[in-house]
């Protein structure tokens, strides 16, 4: 039992680096992957208040007139005449 256990021991420090290296590794994936949903989420709820923001804002009116198109409607129906 004891001989199984200075052998993983063994094995372990053999490939040290490589397990310290994916867990460094591991460790920056999950750091960056909770910052980009943290910044989606951030971006999210921004979006969405300013949207409400703009849509709760008093829009100015706004009136057309359309005298020159029945002024140009009334020529054309005077020259089919």
């Amino acid at each position: 039992m004891s001989q199984e256990k200075v052998a993983r021991y063994k094995e372990e420090k053999a490939n040290r680096k490589k397990l310290m290296k994916k867990a460094k590794r591991k460790a920056i994936l999950l750091k960056l992957a909770t910052s980009l949903v943290a910044i989606a989420l951030v971006v999210l709820i921004g979006t969405s208040a300013y949207s409400k923001y703009e849509e709760n804002k008093e829009r100015p009116s706004v009136t057309v007139d359309y005298s020159a198109v029945e002024d140009y409607i009334q020529t054309l129906s005077a020259e089919e005449e």
